[in-house]
């Protein structure tokens, strides 16, 4: 056999070699054909997909609303509980608490404060008022919000809040649900009435 000449034998262990006996290599490497996968496979996979899609994507959607709506009522309480600290602090203070029948913020930017109704602007300012119901919240989303609390005789009753442009939660809780919510978008004002038209005391 010259160098130029190629044989392809059988080996004692069954396999085929291509080569001289003592310079070889295997032929079967070479030999194999990767399969891939049908047609028909593929398309079977894709619609198991599209089917599983179309049963979970719904439920999680549904899920993250209840979520996002659980977490404005949970602002809202917190909003309520802070009110009430600081009504009781500026009653002992300058006896005003009780005078006070709603705070809100309207605005969302560094200058928009709190207002009340009555104003007590010449005793507490409105961003000293602020100042104290922050100091109750989280530092990283009270300068988002939005809200209105009703309040009677010194204590805040009711509270509406929008925790961004699309989520509104409520303190009592139940006036905002997975499928209302879009009723309130924007409109802390009314989730706050009828929360307190909800749960009259």
């Amino acid at each position: 056999m010259t160098s130029l000449e190629i044989s392809c034998y059988s080996g004692l262990n069954g396999k085929e070699y291509v080569g001289h006996p003592h310079n070889t290599m295997v032929k079967e490497d070479h030999m194999k054909i990767k399969k891939g996968f049908t047609l028909i496979e593929l398309i079977v996979v894709i619609a198991i997909i599209g089917v599983l899609a179309a049963i979970l994507v719904p439920s999680m959607l549904g899920y993250v609303r209840k979520s996002k709506i659980s977490s404005a009522n949970t602002t809202a309480t917190s909003i309520q509980k802070a009110i009430n600290t600081v009504l009781q602090e500026i009653d002992d203070q300058y006896e005003v608490g009780a005078e006070i029948q709603y705070f809100e913020r309207t605005g969302t930017s560094s200058t928009d404060y709190v207002i009340t109704e009555p104003s007590i602007d010449s005793v507490v300012s409105d961003k000293v008022l602020w100042e104290k119901i922050v100091k109750f919240l989280d530092k990283g989303k009270s300068s988002k919000l939005r809200f209105k609390a009703i309040c009677e005789d010194g204590s805040c009753g009711y509270v509406g809040v929008s925790i961004n442009s699309v989520y509104t939660g409520t303190y009592p809780t139940g006036v905002v649900t997975v499928e209302n919510y879009k009723e309130y978008v924007n409109k802390y004002e009314a989730a706050c009435d009828d929360a307190m038209t909800k749960y009259p005391t």
